[in-house]
């Protein structure tokens, strides 16, 4: 039976590396969308939500991801993702996604935001600087 390998990715570590994998479903914003092992190689943009594989031996195994990029390669399949939890009811992860994920994410605008604002006073401020004779 063909199978795939899947490797998830975080930006400091591997948080999983699989083997034995029938069927992959991620989700994108288009929706969800499987992998088996004879789909052609593709790349997907990923949204947070839930991350859900099939491995030998394991049966069906859920992660809950962050935004991210899927990369699939012949059986290789290599997902970056920002953060990434793993548990065994599907309820609390979807809880986990929209609790610490989808508020990060307006927390980290809210940052960006605040950083513009104090970037754009001090260009103001050198720009009054530079056109004052000496």
């Amino acid at each position: 039976m063909p199978s795939m390998t899947l490797k998830v990715l975080l930006p400091f570590e591997i948080f999983t590396d699989e083997t034995g994998v029938t069927r992959i479903v991620v989700e994108t914003a288009q929706g969800a969308f499987g992998l088996l092992p004879h789909r052609l190689d593709c790349v997907a943009a990923l949204v947070p939500g839930i991350l859900s594989f099939d491995a030998v031996g394991k049966g069906e195994v859920f992660l809950a991801v962050d935004e991210g990029v899927l990369v699939k390669t012949g059986p290789a399949v290599v997902i970056s993702v920002r953060r990434a939890l793993r548990g065994n009811d599907l309820a609390r992860l979807r809880d986990a996604v929209e609790q610490e994920f989808l508020t990060l994410d307006a927390q980290e605008e809210e940052m960006r935001s605040a950083m513009a604002r104090l970037e754009t006073g001090f260009l103001r401020r050198f720009a009054a600087l530079q056109g004052r004779p000496s």
